[in-house]
């Protein structure tokens, strides 16, 4: 069983740049993440685009969907800003059916050393190969259906929805 995974970002593959003293993107660390997890699973991975969820746009969202589509792959991974994490979702759930996709990333950069990514990104590889068909949201050893959770920004982790909200 094959996992498609596409990297877009967020905070997952920030690091810090020393001369501009903020967080920039530089390349994706998924694949050293991938080695130090010791992953054994069928991958196929592409960078899609490395932007913040908050400056993520309309178009940035199809292009993510466009690009779910067009893969042969059923079960797909995609790492994601936290903050917009379901807008995309729900742009998936939209124009991508019949696919499992898992999307995942972290409240700390990788690069610090004691980020969630690492364990975030495991699961969502797990929860690719178990979850039906769907669009979820793979945070803190927990997942959720996309329309039933909220990254709860006081806390810093994602929480479901209670009923009627």
């Amino acid at each position: 069983m094959a996992i498609r995974v596409f990297v877009t970002g967020g905070t997952f593959d920030k690091e810090y740049d020393e001369i501009r003293g903020e967080l920039a993107f530089g390349d994706t660390h998924l694949p050293e993440m991938l080695e130090r997890g010791r992953c054994a699973l069928e991958l196929e991975i592409r960078t899609l685009m490395m932007v913040d969820s908050l400056e993520m746009t309309e178009a940035d969202r199809e292009t993510i969907a466009g690009n779910c589509l067009r893969v042969p792959e059923d079960r797909i991974v995609i790492t994601h800003g936290t903050d917009t994490m379901v807008e995309t979702a729900e742009v998936l759930a939209r124009m991508v059916p019949g696919k499992t996709m898992i999307l995942t990333g972290a409240m700390v950069p990788y690069a610090f050393g004691s980020s969630d990514g690492l364990f975030n990104l495991g699961s969502a590889l797990s929860l690719a190969q178990l979850l039906p068909a769907g669009v979820y949201v793979a945070m803190n050893g927990r997942y959720f259906p996309w329309n039933r959770v909220r990254k709860n920004r006081k806390t810093g982790r994602f929480e479901a929805l209670e009923e009627g909200v």
